[in-house]
């Protein structure tokens, strides 16, 4: 079995819903970051530019509107890269990209391909409402549309009620049973916006992040930078109106983005003329009740750490999604580690989290985090709606 490293990670800026990159296609933003990982790749690039790519994996919640009919081929045709290069779009909602990467690594492992672009993209700004079809022509009454920017649409009656809560209600219950307070989540947020604009000012998304063009748009609009617990304590809570602790300011805000990473074997050096920068050591996917699908990570991160052979002990960078922050404490907190590992560069409280995006987000972050500090081993996890969750372990192998 081949190792799979991480080569390179790029993504966009992440806009604000309605922001500033509503106006810009999800094919065209997932183009651009194809396109860019190839450009960043000198081994890529030249006649025939992406010629050594075997695959695109691309991850994709929404799927309904501009990012539909299998947008990872759409990327790579809109990209210039040869027709030759095949694409395939995962769909894992808030864990496509992180799938997406899983799958490629072991298509690595197998000796299926040898050099795999992946990476993810959502406009939740331009997912758009839908009609669905009527059992029998020519209705007399109303038609609802139905968004699908976020959570739940069209249910099937078949489900029962307590799996199909709203997110929020989702999250409202996990910190009742897990007895996260009100002043820790804001305390939380607020953090991830310090660090996050931190990391900006000193210039570590700088090798990240590439400019979306016709957009002024410098770093990730969402974040904060005057954010403190106390501004956030005075946020009306957004799903409960009595005893509810959840608001806009200690959840993740809706965006549009794309990432995407390099991946490829130890031979593949050559092909793409850049050194790796992360081993994939251990893989992980959990599941459980669909209302409690924050506390999912927690398995699946046990689960990927036991098949790379290390503990939590020798963990020293965590990259976790926070779609909430009740529920990234109560990852925390079951994981008993030290909190200050984990986000250090801004979490997607700050940042952001458009969907298919935010997997691939985090593995470049973790991989870059890794490389600059020199620390050998690092987790990126993230809990999926409808209660899964995704880990990966990085070794850290640059020099």
């Amino acid at each position: 079995m081949n190792d799979a490293f991480v080569y390179d990670a790029v993504r966009t800026p992440f806009g604000r819903f309605g922001g500033a990159l509503a106006t810009t296609r999800p094919d065209d933003l997932a183009a651009l970051v194809v396109r860019a990982i190839v450009d960043r790749a000198p081994g890529l690039t030249g006649d025939g530019a992406g010629a050594h790519v075997d695959e695109v994996v691309f991850g994709n919640a929404n799927g309904a509107g501009e990012d539909n009919r299998n947008v990872a081929r759409m990327a790579t045709l809109l990209a210039g890269l040869p027709t030759s290069i095949p694409g395939t779009t995962v769909n894992r909602l808030c864990g496509s990209s992180l799938d997406a990467a899983m799958i490629a690594s072991r298509q690595i492992a197998t000796g299926e391909a040898d050099v795999v672009i992946v990476g993810g993209v959502e406009s939740m700004t331009r997912a758009p409402w839908v009609l669905p079809k009527t059992e029998k022509p020519y209705p007399a009454g109303d038609l609802a549309l139905a968004s699908t920017t976020l959570g739940w649409r069209l249910v099937n009656p078949a489900m029962p009620s307590e799996w199909t809560v709203s997110l929020g209600e989702a999250t409202e219950q996990l910190r009742e049973r897990h007895g996260i307070s009100r002043e820790r989540q804001d305390a939380f947020a607020a953090r991830s916006h310090r660090l996050a604009d931190a990391a900006w000012s000193a210039g570590f998304y700088d090798d990240l992040v590439v400019p979306v063009p016709g957009v002024d748009l410098a770093r990730d609009e969402s974040i904060r930078s005057d954010t403190t617990p106390e501004r956030l304590a005075g946020l009306r809570t957004s799903f409960r109106a009595e005893n509810g602790t959840v608001t806009a300011g200690n959840a993740s805000p809706l965006n549009d983005g794309a990432s995407a990473v390099l991946l490829g074997s130890a031979a593949a050096a050559d092909e793409v003329g850049l050194a790796p920068v992360a081993r994939i050591a251990g893989r992980g996917a959990s599941a459980l009740d669909p209302q409690l699908f924050g506390f999912a990570p927690v398995e699946a991160a046990n689960q990927a750490l036991a098949r790379a052979g290390i503990t939590w002990g020798d963990v020293a960078a965590v990259e976790l999604n926070e779609a909430f922050a009740a529920q990234s404490l109560a990852c925390l907190d079951a994981w008993d580690i030290d909190p200050e590992i984990v986000n250090r560069h801004g979490g997607a409280i700050a940042i952001g989290h458009p969907l298919g995006a935010s997997g691939g987000r985090i593995l470049g972050t973790l991989a870059r985090s890794l490389q600059r500090s020199g620390d050998r081993w690092g987790v990126a996890c993230i809990c999926i709606g409808v209660g899964q969750g995704l880990a990966v372990v990085l070794e850290n192998v640059s020099a």
